[in-house]
């Protein structure tokens, strides 16, 4: 027998039900496997079944599931991230070593750190999207999720690599990251934005990123501030870019086919709407709504052609950082997981969850999220490591050096006890 693990619900998995989380697709059984499920059942791994997640991906909390809510195993009153939400509580509670997630603005960093585990949002391209369900194609990514950076390195050594099937799939996608786990710290250039530290950071995540950053210092790293200047339109331009996408790639989803059709309907053009309507929950339609409304003709101008422009200035800010130095480190998340339901009425607020995490997808480069601390609350807190293009490598050994040092990602949650 291999090593167990499961996979997001987002995945498909023959001859089981891929649902993403949505009444839309809750009957749904795949024909074939995502190519990350192939290459990792060919690696020798046994899957566990799937993991709950945000419908669709669409979510920071786990909480818009059509089959409900994940809750955080350090404290099941707390939400545990998402849209990897369920992954992330799997791995945390030690119901398995190891799991599949998606990171679309921040879907496997943020539940990581919510969560007390290792998560790697890899390059865009270097891990298959083919048979991956699409909510924003060019944003999403699949990777890895474990307790340690040396078990993400291990399932990435059989998850990446250049994959015919998917055209956004990168010709050297592949690599042996595992092999990087140890490498020295000495002289390796530490970027530290300030646009990260700043007003609606928690004091407590702060002081505790700032902690793990000096470890790195004393091993022999070399800090250096710098500045993303950009990152402040990093969630507005997401919230532009990304429904647009999903409003185009869940176009497909009309009940005609296979996913869930209204018995209400008396005509073709109701049984769209009627469908749609009764398989989408309230945050799917929501960004729908949005991404048609900045697709439309009188809007695209505005909106979509102006957030692809912020979008290039992005990339930019991050290309002359790493012109500079070899990573860049600051705080996963602006707090520790909130409670179950203290967002749900306020969208904008969850959003800004992922304040930290989104311009990451937004430039395509890879980026790790591991526990460096807890709350006086006990709850983890997660320190976020971005890199360069095809830097996926230098931040599992960089974080893997960490880890050997430290034992916050060796805690687990006395969860039977709550």
């Amino acid at each position: 027998m291999g090593i167990p693990l499961a996979h997001k619900d987002i995945f498909c998995t023959r001859g089981l039900r891929t649902t993403c989380g949505s009444k839309m697709l809750s009957n749904f059984v795949s024909p074939y496997d995502a190519t990350v499920v192939r290459r990792l059942q060919e690696a020798g791994t046994v899957s566990l079944g799937k993991l709950n997640m945000d419908e669709f991906a669409m979510g920071s909390s786990n909480e818009t599931s059509y089959f409900g809510p994940v809750r955080n195993p350090w404290n099941l009153g707390c939400v545990p991230g998402g849209s990897s939400g369920g992954s992330a509580a799997a791995v945390a509670a030690r119901l398995i070593p190891a799991a599949t997630g998606t990171d679309t603005g921040g879907s496997i960093r943020q539940p990581a750190a919510f969560c007390g585990i290792t998560g790697l949002k890899p390059t865009y391209g270097r891990v298959s999207r083919y048979g991956m369900i699409a909510f924003a194609s060019s944003l999403d990514q699949g990777g890895p999720m474990a307790r340690s950076a040396a078990d993400c390195a291990l399932l990435m050594d059989a998850m990446a690599g250049h994959d015919p099937l998917d055209s956004t799939s990168h010709p050297q996608g592949g690599g042996r990251f595992s092999a990087a786990l140890g490498r020295s710290l000495q002289g390796l250039r530490v970027g530290v934005p300030a646009e990260f530290f700043g007003a609606g950071l928690d004091p407590e995540v702060a002081q505790t990123v700032e902690t793990a950053i000096q470890w790195f210092a004393a091993q022999g790293a070399e800090i250096h501030p710098v500045h993303l200047p950009h990152n402040a339109h990093a969630v507005s331009t997401y919230y532009v870019l990304a429904p647009a996408e999903a409003s185009s790639n869940l176009s497909r989803f009309d009940g005609v086919r296979y996913t869930h059709r209204s018995a209400a309907a008396k005509d073709l053009q109701e049984l769209y709407l009627q469908s749609r309507y009764e398989g989408f929950g309230a945050e799917v339609r929501r960004r729908i709504l949005v991404g048609t409304y900045v697709l439309s003709a009188g809007y695209y101008d505005a909106y979509y052609r102006k957030a692809q422009q912020v979008r290039a200035l992005i990339r930019e800010d991050f290309r002359r950082a790493f012109a500079e130095v070899d990573v860049i480190m600051g705080p996963t998340t602006p707090t520790p997981a909130f409670a179950l339901g203290a967002k749900s009425a306020d969208p904008v607020s969850m959003y800004l969850a992922d304040i930290y995490t989104i311009a990451v997808n937004l430039a395509g480069i890879p980026a790790l999220s591991l526990p460096c601390g807890f709350s006086k609350e006990g709850l983890p807190i997660g320190l976020q490591i971005m890199g360069d293009y095809f830097a996926d490598e230098l931040l599992l050994g960089v974080a893997a050096a960490y880890q050997r040092d430290t034992d916050w990602h060796r805690r687990a949650p006395a969860w039977e006890e709550q």
